[in-house]
């Protein structure tokens, strides 16, 4: 997931190496047309960036049909000021899925360092389904908007059965949309085989990929199912090695617990908030507000939308004044506002499709029932939220292909950088994929809460290090912990 508002957050063809067999769907350079060239220019919008170009990629629908239906992927470009001392195209992700890409470079521009920005050409992309890409919808209505990104958090097995119903009108509802025939193939491999597409037309023969949160699911796969054609890989926030399945999703509440103790600390040393003089008064601020909004929603705020709301706050140290806010305004009873962008159907909505069709989730009530009760005593802040049950459990199951197996085959050319305490990928899931990828990755873990390492970050030892690998190339020559700043 990105580091985006959660309502943004809950809501790129070619051979593959020998040492790899094709996955399921992909195809051959042969099989598929070569891309013409890509063409550059003023990106959309009535004011848009001059610094920055933008273009459209035509890529098959259905890798399995090259050429048959066509849709097209929105790409921008931030080129090199240092012709002479490029090396090639940094491709970024800023996570999602659902999230927009069009605009990170310009983003990563104010943050990188200089000698980053003279190496490489930097490259974003809305991912097929998003946004100014042939884009997605679900019809969700605002009421279904405002909802939240999180299934409600279930006391138990009754409120399970409530949220299945819900949940199959949502899955129903994208079944439904104008936009169905795309169901099957917005998926994680299908974006990673637009990339490759994109990769030869701006005609480079290898690219470098910089990707954040569920973009280092992305950029795994991609290394995955083109092994020979990535250069430096640097995946940020990472996700296990099965990508965003039930899982992982059910992880978040692992993350909200690693992470809450920096919270509780800083708002504990804030006495004006009023939320606790101490770490354990704090977490009983929360218990109690939790409580209370469940049984009476203030506004458009329920307990599940303040669970949700609390767990994207901690995304970021900066943003931990305005969770302190949020529970203060909440405590004394005032609406707290909370309403959906005009960007967030079709976010959510790209979300739901790839989240779905990526991988299989339980189809039984059964499962969630059980999952939930174990979630709620092991993760009480958030357990029983993300463990409970999701419109993937009713998604259209036809035409889906296996999904993409992780593993050590391939170049050492993978950077792995991981905070330590980051709500919303866990370093226990991290671990997974540094575990899978074996002498292809380095690992670098950051003694520091939130999500996100480079460049926002502000680990010199993490940042310095990524920096290296992105400019010369070399990894640290074994896994390292940077301490705390």
């Amino acid at each position: 997931m990105r580091r985006k508002p959660l309502a943004l957050a809950l809501a790129a063809t070619a051979v593959v190496a020998t040492w790899v067999a094709p996955a399921s769907g992909a195809t051959s350079d042969a099989a598929a047309t070569a891309p013409a060239p890509l063409k550059w220019g003023p990106c959309p919008g009535s004011n848009p960036p001059k610094q920055l170009q933008c273009g459209t990629l035509k890529v098959p629908l259905d890798y399995r049909d090259p050429e048959g239906r066509q849709i097209e992927i929105a790409v921008s470009r931030l080129p090199s000021r240092k012709p002479e001392q490029r090396r090639g195209a940094l491709l970024t992700n800023p996570g999602g899925p659902g999230g927009s890409g069009l605009g990170y470079p310009l983003g990563l521009a104010a943050q990188l360092p200089q000698q980053v920005l003279d190496t490489y050409d930097l490259i974003g992309m809305d991912p097929r389904g998003v946004g100014r890409s042939t884009p997605v919808t679900c019809d969700l209505t605002p009421a279904q908007l405002k909802r939240g990104a999180y299934p409600a958090y279930a006391h138990g097995p009754a409120d399970v059965a409530r949220e299945a119903r819900y949940a199959r009108g949502i899955a129903e509802q994208c079944a439904a949309s104008g936009t169905a025939w795309m169901l099957p193939h917005t998926t994680t491999a299908n974006t990673a085989r637009d990339m490759d597409r994109l990769r030869a037309a701006i005609g480079e023969s290898k690219i470098s990929y910089l990707g954040a949160s569920y973009g280092t699911q992305l950029g795994a796969t991609y290394a995955q199912l083109f092994p020979e054609r990535g250069d430096r890989i640097v995946l940020d926030s990472v996700l296990g090695p099965r990508g965003y399945d039930v899982t992982a999703f059910r992880l978040l509440a692992r993350g909200m617990e690693d992470r809450f103790p920096d919270f509780a600390a800083y708002a504990s040393a804030h006495p004006e908030y009023g939320l606790g003089t101490t770490p354990a008064e704090v977490e009983s601020t929360y218990a109690a507000l939790a409580r209370r909004l469940d049984a009476e929603p203030q506004g458009n705020i329920t307990g599940t939308l303040f669970r949700g709301l609390t767990l994207e706050l901690l995304y970021a140290d900066t943003q931990l004044p305005e969770l302190a806010k949020m529970w203060q305004t909440l405590k004394a009873g005032k609406p707290y506002p909370f309403e959906p962008t005009p960007d967030q159907e079709n976010s959510a909505a790209s979300r739901l499709h790839v989240l779905c069709a990526d991988s299989r989730w339980p189809r039984h009530q059964l499962a969630y029932q059980l999952n939930v009760a174990v979630d709620r005593a092991r993760y009480p802040q958030l357990g029983a939220s993300t463990a409970n049950i999701t419109p993937c459990a009713f998604w259209p199951s036809e035409h889906r292909e296996p999904p993409v197996r992780i593993g050590d085959r391939g170049p050492s050319n993978i950077l792995l950088v991981q905070n330590e305490r980051d709500p919303g990928t866990p370093l226990a899931g991290a671990l997974k994929l540094r575990q899978a990828l074996g002498q292809r990755a380095r690992m670098v873990t950051a003694d520091q809460g939130g999500h996100g390492v480079y460049p926002f970050g502000t680990n010199t030892c993490a940042n310095e290090a990524t920096t290296t690998f992105l400019t010369t190339g070399k990894r640290p020559a074994r896994d390292l912990r940077c301490a705390a700043e």
